[in-house]
Parts: C-alpha cells; sequence; structure tokens
C-alpha cells in the first residue's frame, strides 16, 4: 500500500538540514504501524511527506500503486481526498458547525456522492464510533475524546484506503487515548484499512502491528 525507496528531506534555509536519510519502507494493506521516535527524529517529517502534504523531498514514493512524483498537483489533491484520511493531535472541527456537518465536509468536497448519499454516509460512520445521538449538536458542545472520534469518522466518510494520524491520542487522557486505539486497531482487522501514526506513546505503539522507530532521519 505504500513504499519508499531511497527517500531523503532537505529543510533549506540558514541551516541546511537533514531531516530524513535515505528511508526505504513497505506497509502492507490492512496493517497499522506506529512510527516512534524522540523529538526531532524525522517522524512527523515522514508521516507528512507519506500523507503527500509535503512534496519537497527526493526518492520515490508510491501509495497505493501511484508513484506520486508523477502525479501533478491537481492529481495529488484527488488522491489525497479520495484515498487518504488524516486524523491529527488537535480534532480540527469547526466549531459552529454541527458534528453531521463537519464529518460531511470531505465527502462534499470529492463529489462522488449527492448530498443524501453524503448524509446517509456521514451517520453511519458516526454510529460506528457511538456518536449517531450527538449528530445535530455542535461540535463544540462535545468533550474532547468525542471530538477527536468525530475527527475519525470525518477521516473515514471517503472510505480512504489509508488514514494517518499525528499524535492522534496526544492530546486525551488515558481512557479517551485507549478508546481511539481500540478504534483505529478494529478499522485495521475488521476493514482492512492501512493504519499509519506518530506517538509518542510506547503503550499506544506496543499494541500496533509493527513499530517503525527514526532516530537522526533514519529508520533504526
Amino acid at each position: 500500500m505504500i513504499s519508499t525507496e531511497g527517500l531523503n528531506k532537505y529543510y533549506k534555509g540558514a541551516d541546511h538540514f537533514h531531516a530524513l536519510r535515505d528511508v526505504d519502507l513497505e506497509i502492507g494493506k490492512g496493517e497499522f504501524v506506529a512510527i516512534t521516535g524522540q523529538s526531532g527524529s524525522g517522524k512527523s517529517t515522514l508521516l507528512y511527506v507519506l500523507s503527500t502534504l509535503d512534496t519537497d523531498y527526493t526518492g520515490t514514493i508510491k501509495i497505493n500503486g501511484n508513484v506520486l512524483k508523477s502525479m501533478s498537483a491537481n492529481q495529488l489533491a484527488s488522491l489525497r481526498n479520495r484515498d487518504i484520511g488524516f486524523v491529527f493531535q488537535f480534532h480540527y472541527l469547526l466549531p459552529e458547525f454541527s458534528v453531521l456537518e463537519n464529518v460531511c465536509l470531505p465527502a462534499m468536497r470529492l463529489k462522488k456522492f449527492t448530498p443524501v448519499q453524503i448524509r446517509e454516509r456521514a451517520l453511519q460512520k458516526l454510529d460506528i464510533l457511538g456518536l449517531s445521538g450527538h449528530a445535530h449538536k455542535k461540535a463544540s458542545q462535545l468533550s474532547g475524546g468525542q471530538q477527536q472520534r468525530v475527527a475519525i469518522a470525518r477521516a473515514l466518510i471517503n472510505d480512504p484506503v489509508i488514514i494517518f494520524g499525528d499524535e492522534p491520542t496526544g492530546n486525551l487522557d488515558s481512557a479517551n487515548a485507549r478508546m481511539v486505539f481500540d478504534i483505529f486497531k478494529e478499522l485495521s482487522e475488521k476493514h482492512e484499512q492501512t493504519i499509519v501514526i506518530v506517538t509518542h506513546d510506547p503503550g499506544i505503539a506496543a499494541k500496533s502491528d509493527r513499530i517503525i522507530t527514526l532516530k537522526d532521519g533514519e529508520i533504526v
């Protein structure tokens, strides 16, 4: 599902910094992978490059058979909206919108489904995450754990083949962190969705299928 060959990333400027160094990896369909490492190790950089949010790199990245460097900006945007879901440490919900409206937004952008289908799909995702009873509440009325589950529902609305998470449990208490992890695990095992998360939590990482540890931009 994801592969890299000779992946390098440089931050140019006054301080020329080699952030990723010859990274070669493969991640299979339905695999739940945790990327770990100390601050500054390159783990978030790797996540953003793999997820097409950062396109300034050298080497080869393939996502679901697509060579990213051969794709135009519009093609990458289409791939990102169709095949990739994102969950960040902070949920980035629109507080003045309802829970349902927040979940619908990526599908409205994709324009693959009718408005009725989008609404039905959003309600289905919320039901999977135990939030169907909160669909018409303002996002700001929910707890932090509930808001993060809404963010996961939003990431799922277009049925992506890969979900990327940047510290998705980093802003949650231990009970909600376990709940979010269990959701990811179920998505991986039952729905064969590939999950790739960056985490500082060794307990979360230990329960994933595989840990990729970075140090100074290299896989160790």
